[in-house]
Formats: structure tokens, C-alpha cells, sequence
């Protein structure tokens, strides 16, 4: 963006952020968060690299498992958002396999024809994640 334009507020023609590549997230053991997201979440790894990496493909997208890089690094963590097409079977799943939820699956907006239901768990590091669909509204659910 030219400075103009930036002073502006104005975005240039033609630029625009329009996928992610890559989320970092950081894991104090890095070698047991590795068994989380691939054994209980079932992600697919892709690679292992040094320093202590981990590289996992989630629908196309590349996560990455690394250590702290320092003390300002260590308590950083963005929510990862995982989109389910079913989410009481994938939390039914998660729950068989050790994972501790914050709570149930529950609605958190209605979107018209579909409300957005999500639930939040935490990871083997204490990173919270979350479970999210869209469902539509058929006279009941879970």
C-alpha cells in the first residue's frame, strides 16, 4: 500500500489476504503435543524439522508445532477453529479419546436457516481449541 493510500485508509486495487498458509502454534513439549494432534485429534503429519517442529496438514492448511522462542513467546496462543460436519460426533469422538471439553456442544449464534454451535477443549500444551459447525434447524438436536 502506498503511503497515500495508507494514510488514507484506502486499500490498493488487486491485494488482499485471502488464505492461511501456515498457524503457528506454540507447545512447551513439542514431542507430546506431536501425539495429541496426530493420535487423539487425528491430524496428519507431514514432517518433523529442528528445532523441535512439527508440521501437521489441516484441510490444506499447514500447521505447525514449535517450541517458545522466548519468554514473551511462551504464554502467546491464537483459538484454532476446527470446522466439523457432524460436531456432537466429533465431540463424542474427542471425549472416547481422553480429551477434557470446557463444556458441552451448544449454540453460540443463529444464522438463519443454520445456527453455529461450537464447543472448546484444550490441548495436551492448554491451548484452547474449538469444535465448530453450521447446523440446520430441524425441529431439534443434541
Amino acid at each position: 500500500m502506498s503511503s497515500t493510500a495508507a494514510q488514507e485508509g484506502r486499500v490498493e486495487p488487486g491485494f488482499g489476504l485471502r488464505r492461511i498458509g501456515q498457524i503457528a502454534v506454540v507447545a512447551s513439549d513439542v514431542a507430546r503435543a506431536t501425539r495429541f494432534y496426530r493420535d487423539v485429534l487425528g491430524m496428519r503429519l507431514l514432517f518433523e524439522a529442528p528445532p523441535g517442529l512439527a508440521f501437521f496438514d489441516c484441510g490444506g492448511i499447514r500447521l505447525m508445532l514449535s517450541p517458545p522462542e522466548g519468554p514473551e513467546t511462551a504464554a502467546m496462543s491464537s483459538i484454532l477453529y476446527y470446522d466439523v460436519p457432524d460436531i456432537h460426533a466429533a465431540y463424542d469422538t474427542l471425549a472416547a479419546r481422553g480429551v477434557q471439553f470446557e463444556g458441552a456442544p451448544h449454540v453460540v449464534a443463529p444464522l438463519g436457516e443454520r445456527d453455529l454451535w461450537m464447543a472448546f477443549l484444550r490441548d495436551s500444551e492448554g491451548n484452547l481449541l474449538a469444535l465448530m459447525s453450521e447446523v440446520r434447524r430441524e425441529g431439534g438436536s443434541r
